[in-house]
């Protein structure tokens, strides 16, 4: 039998939803966390928030479904370690940018106002869409396991992977826009393949196949936004052309994201 659906505030939509707690995710067919207009960048000598936090860790590290919006997206997204923006011109609430490797579908000028991550969904908006609630609750009976195959199990495992990359380099090297800074830096292609499919290994859910940081990886490199567009555009078509449409559209999301990284943070629009 499935468990109970949790929810980190009173939802009177869904009345049947128990209140979280950190025993409750034992059972637990899935996490919602609604928007509470409560701080989440400025949690000093706030213990409750900090409660939070280590539970939405616990529902991902124990592979339960979470549904947050509002400020509860932004709570997700911090205790997922990504950076939070202030409420401002860009946004009304507090807002999460996509952690790492999470897939943005929706924006609204530099806010991702929808992502994902592995069963992580956020939304930026502190209501929440009916269809969106209901979409979640429906998908809950069908995860018999709560361990599902990775994003590069559904690729087709390390060695379809590797093929990607590879074919993305044969575009990359040709092209008149990046090739040159490719010659310029790589010297031994096999390896660099090899470092690149271990990124998006870890990335995918391959397990902790890369260690380092993106820009830190990036640096020294002089790219521009040209540059970073280019990369863009010929990954698109490399997954596209390799892969199945929404296995290709999901990589495709997450190359955003790291591009949206190597462009820097997002800036107030004045």
């Amino acid at each position: 039998m499935p468990g109970p659906v949790l929810t980190t505030s009173p939802l009177p939509a869904l009345a049947s939803a128990q209140p979280a707690t950190p025993g409750g995710l034992d059972t637990a067919a899935g996490l919602l966390v609604p928007h509470d207009g409560e701080p989440v960048l400025d949690v000093r000598e706030r213990p409750e928030r900090w409660a939070l936090l280590w539970l939405i860790g616990a529902a991902v590290r124990q592979d339960v479904p979470v549904l947050a919006w509002g400020t509860g997206a932004a709570l997700a997204g911090r205790a997922l370690g990504a950076v939070i923006y202030p409420p401002g011109p860009v946004w009304p609430t507090e807002w999460s940018a996509p952690p790492r490797g999470a897939a943005a579908q929706r924006e609204q000028g530099s806010v991702p106002v929808r992502w994902t991550l592995g069963r992580v969904t956020a939304l930026a908006a502190p209501e929440l869409p009916t269809a969106e609630l209901d979409a979640f609750l429906a998908a809950l009976p069908a995860w018999s396991s709560r361990r599902p195959g990775s994003d590069l199990e559904a690729l087709g495992g390390p060695d379809a992977l590797r093929r990607v990359v590879a074919a993305f380099y044969a575009r990359a090297r040709q092209d008149a826009v990046i090739g040159p800074i490719f010659a310029a830096h790589v010297h031994d292609w096999d390896a660099h393949v090899d470092r690149v499919t271990a990124f998006w290994s870890t990335v995918l859910g391959g397990g902790a196949q890369w260690r380092g940081h993106l820009g830190g990886a990036h640096a020294g490199l002089g790219l521009r936004s040209a540059h970073v567009e280019r990369w863009l555009a010929l990954w698109s078509q490399t997954v596209h052309a390799e892969l199945a449409p929404d296995t290709a559209a999901r990589l495709d999301a997450r190359a955003r994201v790291m591009a949206r990284r190597l462009r820097g943070p997002p800036r107030a629009e004045t």
